[in-house]
């Protein structure tokens, strides 16, 4: 089997069929057996491995959740078996350093840390860090071989494994839909997206695969507020491991052949100040691309429009440039400020401003709460992965705005009840029609039942945003939420 492949593993349960490969003698016959624990026969699957390249795949008919079963792979007189195999849905999580958090790192670590034994049935894999600079066909090196969750390997240390935010979210599902989850990480801190884009990714936004320097920053921030100057960044050319494509390489292309239920990825910060403006092309030509190759080298087992869910930025106390979160949180919506749109379709997004952690030991950009984060996820993957009716899974979002110029009031309909929290929270900012724009803060008069009301400062406005601010409020104290406890995001 590939590197991918062990004792306790979790596949891809039905409707769809897993994929399953590896390698072999070329042109070799070969018997996928899939077994009960008690060696009956449940499957049989036979094929060739293929010359040159001595890899072979097959694709077990659909099985429903459940097991354990054996694998049992057989070539000649030899033979290999897998155990402990469970089907049920499977989850690749991937990003950068707040996805390779572990769970030791955390709010309440050692509460979560005893949790673990509870739930036997999320299995967990991660793939070390690794960069290539052409496509590998397998993992250099596992970090985590398929296994069991423990305290010992769900706390190993810090950023190496396993990926709080995706046993979190794994274990949430697990608890609420009732059915085994196989978790994978691959996750690499401080990397940009670039380095997880394939070079086709890249050409769609016109990067080329090239990032010796930043692309040109647009110069519309001058004289249009829907835009905001982003500070130059010194030429350069990205190495090791922030190279373009070099972890698609070594970490991505090598799981494509898997059969997923869906991703969950966190990652950004990274590109705050690095192609800031080309993140909502970058980010939308990702999803795409990794959907395009999952589903066509999984034997079309991966759903083509495979559920994408990410975490927004959180709140930064550091020193980067002014507005460069808030900018890069729109960004990942595809400058349309909720998800899912038509640019991202079968999305789902856990906004995470409120909850900045300043005194967090691993640097504010590292908050320790991710159950929180975890939890907006879940809500996500019910509603958009999984089809839940009338789940509210993301917070209150304008739908229209209208001036009274005669009272000066700006009101703004959402489309949920409003929690007003925080009374004291300047989160709106209005642009009036000066050139260049220069953001007001501007007060709240009210909050109804779905309409805030401003006070407009003078003449007339020529944009509005809201909680656009690398630390907009402190810890869940933005100033609206739903009744669900869920923030409004930003908006611009």
């Amino acid at each position: 089997f590939a590197s991918y492949y062990g004792d306790h593993m979790v596949l891809q349960r039905a409707p769809a069929g897993a994929a399953l490969w590896g390698y072999g003698e070329p042109g070799a016959a070969l018997t996928l057996t899939l077994s009960r624990d008690s060696g009956l026969s449940v499957m049989k699957k036979t094929t060739r491995v293929r010359g040159p390249s001595g890899r072979w795949m097959v694709v077990l008919d659909p099985v429903a959740q459940g097991g354990p079963y054996m694998l049992t792979a057989t070539q000649g007189p030899e033979n290999v078996t897998l155990r402990d195999v469970y089907f049920g849905d499977v989850w690749l999580c991937s990003g950068q350093s707040n996805m390779a958090m572990t769970v030791l790192q955390v709010a309440n670590a050692s509460q979560e840390l005893a949790a673990a034994r509870r739930y036997p049935h999320v299995r967990l894999f991660a793939a070390a860090p690794a960069q290539a600079q052409v496509e590998l066909e397998d993992l250099q090196r596992v970090l985590l071989p398929w296994s069991v969750p423990t305290a010992e390997n769900l706390g190993q240390g810090n950023f190496t494994y396993f990926s709080a935010v995706c046993w979190l979210l794994g274990r949430y599902l697990a608890e609420t839909l009732r059915l085994p989850l196989g978790l994978v990480e691959a996750a690499w801190g401080g990397t940009p997206i670039e380095a997880w884009s394939s070079p086709r990714a890249l050409r769609a936004c016109g990067l080329h695969g090239d990032s010796s320097r930043p692309a040109p920053e647009s110069l519309s921030w001058l004289c249009n507020p829907f835009s905001s100057p982003a500070l130059p960044s010194p030429p350069r050319r990205l190495r090791g491991p922030r190279a373009p494509s070099v972890l698609w390489n070594a970490m991505i292309h090598p799981l494509l052949n898997m059969t997923l239920r869906g991703v969950a990825w966190y990652q950004g910060e990274a590109n705050a100040a690095l192609h800031a403006e080309h993140y909502g092309c970058a980010f939308a030509a990702l999803l795409a691309d990794w959907r395009r190759a999952f589903h066509a080298a999984s034997a079309g087992t991966t759903h083509p429009l495979l559920p994408f869910g990410f975490v927004q930025l959180s709140s930064y106390r550091g020193q980067p440039p002014a507005g460069s979160f808030a900018r890069l949180r729109w960004h990942q919506t595809a400058d349309v400020g909720v998800v899912p749109n038509a640019r991202l379709p079968r999305t789902f997004m856990a906004v995470a401003m409120d909850l900045g952690d300043q005194h967090s030991p691993y640097g504010s950009i590292h908050p320790r709460d991710k159950q929180n984060v975890a939890r907006r996820l879940q809500l996500g993957a019910r509603a958009v992965a999984y089809g839940e009716k009338e789940l509210v899974f993301q917070g209150p979002f304008p739908t229209n705005a209208v001036l009274e110029l005669s009272r000066a009031l700006l009101n703004i309909t959402y489309d949920q009840e409003l929690v007003w929290r925080r009374r004291d929270t300047q989160g709106f900012e209005l642009c009036c029609c000066s050139l260049p724009c220069r953001w007001l803060p501007v007060p709240v008069l009210a909050v109804a039942s779905r309409t805030v009301t401003l006070a407009l400062p003078g003449s007339g406005v020529l944009a509005l945003r809201y909680a656009w601010a690398n630390w907009p409020c402190d810890y869940q104290a933005c100033a609206l939420y739903n009744s669900q406890g869920l923030p409004a995001p930003p908006f611009l």
